[in-house]
């Protein structure tokens, strides 16, 4: 399996609109950060986990002629707001795009992109099928995913690991009973938006805390704000197991 990182960045972006701070003037590279999303290739299967507003800049970037699947996180704006550029894939495979999500999500995407779910097939408008999920494990493509709830303030939303691979985004608290489907993975990918604390993200402290706790090989942070500081100042201070995860890094597991 190969993991792709398609964007690290969190609701607005780095670098932030009007920003003249020391991280949005940054050039390198890896402290521009798209809306968080992950790309993974398991065998001959394309996935990827959120559609955010930058879904077609980042499958161009990372050249990704086919997907296979779409698993929703949960329904905020910067998880799914590219839906409707899976009209390139729908185009070129002649296929309904395979949408994965869990019930209120799937509400809130037939709110928002009413126009696919009208019932009126006008031409061109994005095809898809939809797959609710729960907190039960379910299989793709011959591969089982575990949903993993954790809490993003009070807004449940899911995880997903996949064999020894991790991944979580927007959180602030996971109970013991989703710790323990964590527990084992070789990878692990945890949001961590800033040093100081967020009512609904986990700090960067909390982060390491946590991932101290569950000893992975190998973690990554991701859903990072321009608040954290410098990619390269904040990786200095890091145990040697975690990094800042950055956009276009791509791990083999």
């Amino acid at each position: 399996m190969t993991v792709t990182f398609l964007g690290t960045g969190t609701s607005q972006g780095v670098p932030v609109i009007g920003c003249e701070c020391d991280v949005c003037r940054s050039l390198d590279f890896r402290d521009k950060r798209l809306r968080v999303s992950v790309h993974l290739q398991i065998n001959d299967k394309s996935i990827i986990f959120d559609s955010g507003p930058d879904f077609r800049q980042q499958v161009l970037r990372e050249r990704i002629k086919k997907l296979d699947a779409l698993l929703f996180t949960h329904e905020h704006k910067d998880h799914t707001s590219g839906l409707d550029d899976i009209r390139a894939y729908n185009f070129m495979h002649n296929y309904d795009m395979p949408l994965y999500g869990e019930e209120r999500v799937i509400n809130q995407l037939k709110q928002e992109f009413s126009y696919i779910f009208s019932g009126h097939n006008y031409p061109g408008i994005p095809r898809v099928k939809l797959f609710p999920i729960t907190e039960e494990p379910f299989d793709l493509f011959g591969t089982t995913v575990i949903p993993i709830r954790v809490k993003h303030y009070k807004l449940p939303v899911l995880g997903f690991r996949i064999n020894n691979f991790t991944y979580i985004t927007d959180v602030n608290y996971i109970a013991d009973a989703e710790l323990a489907k964590i527990a084992g993975s070789e990878v692990i990918v945890l949001g961590a938006l800033r040093k100081e604390p967020h009512i609904s993200h986990f700090s960067l402290g909390e982060a390491v805390e946590l991932l101290s706790q569950l000893k992975p090989r190998q973690a990554y942070l991701t859903h990072i704000s321009h608040l954290m500081g410098l990619h390269h100042e904040v990786e200095a201070e890091l145990p040697d197991f975690i990094n800042l995860a950055y956009d276009g890094l791509k791990i083999a597991l």
